[in-house]
């Protein structure tokens, strides 16, 4: 009807976009820590108030892993988007999945790592090891 907002398929919702970039900037850092050694164990673990995006494994080390994709450093780029309240998200999630899942990793020790990106590109990757701690 004239005057009636398109609503046809052929454009996607803004946020449909986000989550096509999110999902590939994981699949991205996936494929890289694989080619580093680390085993992938699990992908976007969800509980109640938590997310952690991959779960590695790495000599013995349990790796929960956030990744991030910023183009905008306006706000500080992809690391200063992990705020504390995030990390506390991810954090839960890594204690969810220990007891359930993953319980049979439960005694390994385990870090939380960061891969960051700012282009949807493998040589733009910056992985910081032990990015922050459970404490």
């Amino acid at each position: 009807m004239a005057g009636e907002p398109d609503c046809g398929d052929d454009a996607p919702p803004a946020q449909a976009e986000h989550l096509r970039r999110g999902a590939a900037a994981e699949a991205l850092a996936a494929e890289y820590l694989v080619r580093h050694g680390l085993t992938l164990l699990a992908r976007n673990v969800r509980c109640r108030g938590g997310e952690v995006d991959l779960i590695a494994g790495d000599r013995g080390s349990l790796v929960f892993v956030e990744v991030r994709l910023r183009s905008n450093r306006d706000f500080g780029g992809a690391a200063a988007s992990i705020t504390v309240a995030k990390q506390r998200r991810i954090i839960l999630a890594a204690q969810y999945w220990l007891l359930g899942p993953g319980r049979r990793f439960a005694q390994a020790p385990c870090r939380f790592d960061a891969v960051l990106l700012d282009r949807l590109e493998q040589d733009r990757i910056e992985w910081i090891r032990g990015a922050f701690d459970a404490s």
